[in-house]
């Protein structure tokens, strides 16, 4: 595939959380074009699976959607933080659980035509239950949820958030993986 070129790219606009750039190219067959790019912060997730296999899921409010939300624990990686140290963070601070095994499933980016945003994905288990520590402005309960309803909820529209569907499809694949010679 031929190269793009990046001439420039400028603020357009600042916001709490990420920022909006434009950013100027020039196309492979000599064009300028400009993209709207929004830079924001990478972020971590978890999805907390217990050893009976049900899922700790958080409720959680959404202005974006204006809705309650069914969600894995997740947030911003602070400076000098790996990916992983994130994700258990956050599962401490959201459910109070801590995660003796934790398993990298995969990066994604959240809108790959406009967003730089990258959140990864990790599954915990080997649960040890313990006291939440939520942000000042965090109003989260948790939900314990059987994989089959997990699955249902996702299929009939109450799970939507991209990060939340990825880890427990990724889960339900290797759960599968491991009972069958099927690949999901």
């Amino acid at each position: 595939m031929e190269k793009f070129k990046r001439i420039k790219t400028e603020v357009a606009y600042r916001a709490h959380v990420f920022d909006v750039y434009n950013d100027y190219l020039e196309l492979p067959d000599g064009r300028d074009v400009v993209y709207d790019l929004i830079k924001h912060h990478p972020g971590a997730c978890i999805l907390p699976v217990k050893d009976d296999g049900s899922l700790i899921l958080i409720k959680q409010y959404r202005n974006s959607i204006d809705d309650i939300t069914y969600e894995v624990p997740a947030g911003f990686i602070d400076e000098g933080e790996s990916p992983e140290d994130a994700a258990r963070r956050e599962l401490r601070e959201e459910t109070g659980f801590t995660a003796k095994v934790v398993e990298y499933v995969t990066r994604t980016v959240l809108a790959i035509g406009t967003s730089d945003e990258q959140t990864y994905v990790y599954i915990g288990r080997e649960l040890t239950r313990g006291i939440c520590a939520l942000d000042e402005n965090e109003f989260i309960e948790t939900e314990e949820i059987g994989l089959d309803d997990a699955l249902n909820m996702i299929r009939d529209g109450r799970i939507v958030d991209s990060k939340t569907i990825i880890a427990i499809y990724a889960y339900w694949g290797k759960k599968c993986s491991q009972t069958s010679n099927h690949i999901i």
